[in-house]
């Protein structure tokens, strides 16, 4: 089967890659295979080569990646060529982090006269399978987070090509290939599939340990499925975006709704509201007319939405009209009046008994439309909070000066998802040592787990214990000689970097 790449801007086909057939994608899998052992055993530091070289790679094709990827994705060239910046400075993260070590949870228990000589130490999965995301095609692509996070954890990766873009995933992936090859890294170390049934045939192989997914509910509780189903069940990190609520205080409506207003329209009209931190549902206090104030600045913004694709245009102008149905009513629309798969942009608002359980007013309308909804008190607001799904992120919109709600509004968000911020959007996702992107059923599969941040490595490995093992025999992580340098806790005592016993 021809797949074809769409011009969002004009509909035009910019070319064709061919689905690979099942005994293909079993070919590419054996390779990863192949590559496990050595990918597993390098060193951190070598792993840390590795990824710096693909970085390298990307800043050296920039100008070209980025031609190709406005031309599939229609996200400008502006924006590109900063996500192009992201995924280098993502790769090297990773790969920075690999060789601090800390991530490897090395502790060593000396034996006693009542007690075996213990060592624990985190190992490699295997080859993981990632599916990316459609909406940042650097960042989230066969060349994001949990591409560079999974390699710099010491696991061949096999990335499926998104149909968004699969000649940019294409030539993304033959450029890392190359990079990695000529850094040292082991043949298999990074492949590719194509196409939707290769894509499933790749999460029912046996040889896949593990499973990365960026992108919509339906297609990652389709993959969790799968993956649960196998003869050997493999973990699953889907991070499938949802509402992302926020909640404007009473004084913070009072004192600045304008400001605020215009803060939120930015945040979910940008990248034309894919993105999956979007934030999609406000609980602002009645009567601060909220709802009237964002409305008018979306009608100031005007924003031209240019979909991804043209089935995300058309699920986006669906949703518009389910939201509707279910009890919404617009406040502001604005349609797109540039050619190819656009949607219309809209604020809506909607009574707090409509948000019910089983409610599409709870559920993500991928593209730029957002629901506003009032609530009378903290109790009622407590109440209609309960009833919203797990998100990655939310926010919480406070007075400058002291605020006696801001304590509770916060504390009812918690318990809701991954990242709380503060006077802040979340539509930007650092990757950094503390960042958590991820958050309770259904945002991910693994709410524990993150796919941005320095915690992303831990999902591709698991604990193993040696115990009575001559020095000689463990890992070199755990022998007496530290010939990786890493930080490790003997006897429950943190040990400084390198330290050796």
């Amino acid at each position: 089967m021809t797949i074809r790449s769409y011009n969002p801007r004009t509909g035009q086909v910019n070319g064709t890659v061919e689905e690979m057939s099942r005994h293909e994608v079993r070919a590419v899998v054996e390779r990863a295979s192949g590559a496990s052992s050595s990918v597993a055993t390098a060193s951190p530091g070598q792993r840390r080569g590795w990824l710096h070289a693909v970085a390298a790679a990307l800043v050296a094709n920039t100008a070209e990646l980025v031609e190709l990827a406005e031309v599939e994705t229609a996200l400008g060239y502006t924006r590109l060529t900063s996500e192009v910046s992201r995924a280098v400075g993502q790769l090297r993260f990773y790969g920075d982090v690999a060789a601090e070590g800390s991530y490897l949870a090395a502790a060593i228990d000396r034996q006693t006269g009542t007690t075996p000589g213990l060592a624990r130490v985190n190992q490699p999965l295997g080859p993981v399978a990632v599916f990316g995301a459609s909406n940042f095609p650097f960042a989230f692509g066969v060349l994001g987070n949990d591409v560079a996070s999974a390699l710099a954890a010491g696991c061949p990766v096999v990335a499926k090509a998104h149909p968004a873009h699969p000649l940019l995933s294409d030539r993304l992936t033959g450029l890392a290939r190359t990079a990695l090859l000529d850094a040292g890294a082991p043949d298999g170390s990074l492949e590719m599939v194509v196409g939707y049934d290769a894509g499933v045939a790749l999460v029912r192989d046996e040889g896949v340990a593990a499973l990365a997914f960026t992108g919509s509910q339906a297609a990652g509780l389709a993959l969790w499925r799968i993956a649960n189903e196998r003869r050997t069940a493999i973990p699953t990190y889907a991070e499938m975006s949802t509402v992302n609520p926020v909640v404007v205080t009473r004084a913070a409506a009072a004192t600045r709704m304008e400001e605020i207003a215009e803060g939120f329209v930015g945040s979910f009209t940008l990248g034309s509201g894919q993105f999956c931190t979007k934030p999609g549902l406000v609980f602002a206090p009645a009567g601060a007319a909220a709802a009237g104030a964002i409305g008018k600045a979306l009608r100031q913004a005007s924003p031209e939405p240019v979909m991804l694709t043209e089935a995300i245009a058309r699920s986006a102008a669906e949703g518009l009209e389910e939201l509707r149905f279910a009890g919404a009513r617009v406040v502001e629309l604005v349609e797109a009046s540039v050619a190819g798969w656009c949607a219309p942009a809209a604020v809506l608002e909607a009574p707090i008994d409509a948000l019910r359980d089983g409610s599409r007013l709870l559920e993500e309308c991928f593209g730029a439309v957002a629901v506003i909804v009032e609530y009378a008190d903290v109790a009622e607001l407590a109440a209609a909070v309960d009833r919203i799904q797990g998100s990655l992120a939310g926010s919480v919109l406070t007075a400058d000066e002291d605020d006696t709600d801001a304590a509770a509004c916060l504390a009812l968000l918690s318990p809701k998802v991954g990242r709380l911020c503060a006077n802040d959007w979340p539509t930007g996702v650092a990757y950094s040592w503390a960042q958590q992107h991820g958050g309770p059923w259904p945002s991910t599969s693994a709410p524990w787990a993150t796919s941005v941040g320095a915690a992303a490595l831990d999902r591709f490995v698991r604990p193993v214990t040696y115990q009575s093992l001559r020095d000689e025999w463990l890992p070199p992580a755990l022998q007496a000689a530290n010939p990786w340098g890493l930080p490790r806790r003997v006897n429950g005592v943190l040990q400084p970097l390198g330290a050796t016993l």
